[in-house]
């Protein structure tokens, strides 16, 4: 009878990394091949094999729980990572829409959505940032950590899921309201200064004129605050997959 041993025990190294390569932009997300990710999954299980204790699961029921644990802690990790983009996004949205760029959407590469143009340069900003500080690597220690920290093994749910997740979500809107901020406030300015303007001289049509003034002002500020995004981003970096431990943490 052949034993199986050996080749289940890969395969639960193999669940971890598998989730963050599937799921984390930095190392390959929805946009990569498969061949590409599932490649780079066996890596890095080879990778972790020696330094990584894997038990053995006694019946099936225990295998199904052991596999479930690694699961959410890899998809806990990439989370993260992938909602400090998604805050680049949403004030790629907010200032698309406020521009007046939600007329057009085009396929995003990174979420694999449609998105309108503003959105995709932002995460794609977000993204490059990532890998000019070297966020990939950080997420790879992360992944090796995460192994000290919470081995292989049985496991229970920790009670601070609920504040760790509203963490994660206040993650999304602060990056987003840092990076859309001056584009929303400036353009309601613009807007403000048109209403009055037209109300003072009604011959003067600026449902017309609005459109223009605000697309070309939205433009102008658009393009001062592209650069504040890479920065943004790699500022709250660490912090971000720090959180990620700390939410993988919660199934101890």
């Amino acid at each position: 009878m052949i034993d199986l041993t050996p080749v289940i025990r890969f395969a639960l190294l193999l669940v971890r990394p598998g989730m963050i390569v599937m799921v984390a932009p930095v190392l390959g997300g929805t946009f990569a091949p498969p061949q590409i990710k599932i490649g780079l999954t066996v890596l890095l299980a080879l990778a972790l094999a020696p330094s990584v204790a894997v038990p053995t699961a006694a019946d099936d029921v225990s295998l199904a729980l052991l596999v479930a644990r690694e699961m959410v802690i890899g998809l806990s990790i990439a989370f993260v990572v992938r909602a400090l983009i998604a805050g680049a996004e949403l004030a790629g949205h907010l200032s698309g829409f406020q521009i007046g760029f939600a007329y057009a959407a085009t396929i995003d590469p990174v979420s694999g959505v449609r998105n309108t143009v503003i959105t995709s340069l932002y995460g794609l900003l977000a993204l490059l940032a990532l890998f000019a500080i070297n966020g990939h690597h950080e997420l790879l220690r992360a992944l090796a950590l995460s192994y000290d920290r919470l081995p292989i093994g049985a496991g229970q749910l920790d009670g601070a899921l609920p504040n760790l997740v509203r963490q994660v979500f206040a993650l999304v809107f602060t990056v987003g309201a840092r990076l859309a901020a001056p584009i929303v406030i400036v353009l309601l300015i613009v807007e403000l200064a048109v209403g009055l303007i037209s109300r003072a001289a009604p011959a003067l049509n600026f449902m017309i004129v609005g459109y223009p003034l605000r697309l070309l002002i939205g433009v102008a500020v658009l393009a001062l605050m592209i650069a504040a995004v890479p920065s943004v981003v790699a500022s709250l970096a660490n912090r971000t997959i720090e959180l990620g431990l700390e939410l993988a943490a919660v199934f101890r």
